[in-house]
């Protein structure tokens, strides 16, 4: 079993910049990809970001692309999140995930969820 806990929410300025982190505990030597989802009420999860285990590949959701940057830090088991030049329309709850099987676009494909941290964008 894995856990994740996700942290660094909070309330961000339009153009502002806020970067969340998760850390997994747990079974963490499976060297398993992670990735980021956000959902607003109402609405499926979004696919946000993921990343392999050595962190050469990443993809990006395209509502995001060229703002967030996702990273990830092995030795500390942890994941990040940068997000800049943020919009009231990023305003959700950002889930981290872990070990996907399939495909890693749909939020079927993961096995592991945080508890999500709240990001709102808002002035």
């Amino acid at each position: 079993q894995v856990q994740l806990v996700e942290s660094g929410g909070g309330l961000v300025q339009p153009g502002g910049s806020l970067t969340v982190s998760c850390a997994a505990s747990g079974r963490t030597s499976d060297n398993a990809p992670m990735g980021w989802f956000r959902q607003v009420p109402g609405k499926d999860l979004e696919f946000v970001a993921s990343i392999t285990w050595t962190g050469t590949v990443t993809f990006y959701g395209d509502s995001v692309k060229g703002r967030f940057t996702i990273s990830r830090d092995n030795a500390k088991n942890t994941v990040y999140l940068q997000m800049n030049n943020l919009r009231p329309e990023d305003t959700a709850v950002y889930y981290c995930a872990r070990d996907p099987e399939g495909t890693f676009t749909s939020p079927t494909a993961w096995h592991y969820w945080g508890q999500g941290t709240q990001v709102t964008v808002s002035s």
